[in-house]
């Protein structure tokens, strides 16, 4: 199947720190800052919105690969934004390049990797999986 990824395309999303979003709330850290994986989780949902604009029904993506760096420290109640950029496509297998900011300054960079998949037989293989652990 064809699907219609232009390298270049661009996502973005954003969400305010709140105490859910801390590294202590996280158990990632000791500090109430905006945690890493929190952080992570909106550069991958930048990707996840590229792709799902520009994918068929029934298609998604799943990450596959992230190399990120946490480069600067948000306090709670600041905004965070994610933006992610589509580099490459290799058959199934997009390459974003995220980055993270907050109301000053930039807070992360990184790659993030995703994978084209068809919904109904990527969940399919999950409950198989599922069912033989039972």
């Amino acid at each position: 199947m064809e699907f219609n990824l232009e390298i270049g395309i661009l996502g973005k999303t954003e969400l305010t720190v709140t105490e859910e979003k801390t590294a202590v709330a996280y158990g990632s850290g000791g500090i109430d800052v905006f945690a890493t994986p929190a952080m992570i989780g909106v550069m991958e949902n930048a990707a996840l919105k590229i792709a799902d604009q520009h994918l068929p029904d029934g298609w998604s993506t799943v990450g596959t690969r992230l190399d990120v760096r946490h480069i600067a420290a948000t306090p709670k109640g600041m905004k965070v934004r994610a933006e992610a950029k589509l580099i490459a496509v290799k058959g199934k297998q997009l390459t974003f390049e995220v980055t993270a900011y907050d109301d000053e300054e930039k807070i992360g960079e990184g790659i993030h990797d995703r994978y084209i998949i068809n919904k109904e037989t990527f969940l399919n293989k999950t409950e198989e999986k599922k069912a033989r652990q039972t």
